[in-house]
């Protein structure tokens, strides 16, 4: 029987690193998918490929199982949406309860078309960061959600379409020790430099987390995780 495969929805931020890692340690053949729906921190789709560079670069064994990249446009989402990631607009909270960084249907979306790519490069599973410990609310990020898309798609595609969320249930300093867990100091050190989670897209200060403007919701969650996660280490 051949290795199993996966196709990583892999945006070049902490989680879909830290997800590609773990994807590359399990599976014979991975490759990875990325969306450009208008976002405004689009800065990502530039680091995604730094990083995806550099892990084959310092992790030969991952590099040798680490195949296409694919890149696919939806700027039809950013056209549709009325958010903070998609229009210059105030982070802030909405009547229904969710941030202003909710897109509708973005999860849905990459799912889907995630999953089409993977039928046609005879890809088996599906792996993405989602994650409901350390999250904005976003009902797209649920559990629940994964199982009912990989249901749809199951039944869409006629044949089993896995969605692994190795995040779903830890917190963002549970996932820096899960990339030094899988690729030590050089992995970790990899996501500081070259990873990009910040909303604005600031990428003017190297914090001693990463880059990003050090207040919007993601550089918040993700520092607060780093600091938890260096206390822990001392």
């Amino acid at each position: 029987m051949a290795d199993p495969s996966a196709l990583v929805l892999f945006s070049g931020g902490q989680d879909s690193t830290a997800c590609l890692a773990w994807a590359l340690q399990r599976y014979g053949r991975v490759e990875t998918v990325g969306f450009d729906y208008g976002q405004r921190h689009r800065i990502e789709l530039e680091c995604r490929l730094r990083v995806i560079a550099e892990i084959r670069r310092r992790f030969p064994e991952w590099g040798a199982r680490l195949g296409e990249d694919h890149l696919i446009d939806l700027g039809v989402l950013g056209q549709i949406s009325d958010t903070a990631l998609t229009r210059d607009r105030a982070i802030e909270f909405e009547a229904s309860g969710l941030p202003s960084t909710f897109v509708p249907g973005r999860n849905l979306a990459f799912l889907t078309f995630a999953g089409a790519i993977a039928y046609r490069r005879g890809l088996d599973r599906l792996v993405g960061g989602m994650c409901e410990t350390d999250y904005s609310g976003y009902p797209d990020c649920r559990q629940t959600t994964m199982t009912a898309m990989s249901e749809a798609l199951g039944l869409g595609l006629d044949r089993p379409v896995p969605i692994d969320t190795p995040l779903m249930r830890i917190d963002k300093a549970a996932t820096w020790k899960l990339a030094e867990d899988l690729g030590g100091a050089d992995l970790v050190d990899l996501i500081v430099e070259e990873t990009h989670t910040c909303y604005f897209g600031e990428r003017g200060e190297l914090h001693d987390w990463g880059y990003g403007c050090g207040a919007c919701p993601a550089c918040e969650l993700r520092a607060k995780g780093w600091r938890e996660y260096r206390a822990a280490k001392s």
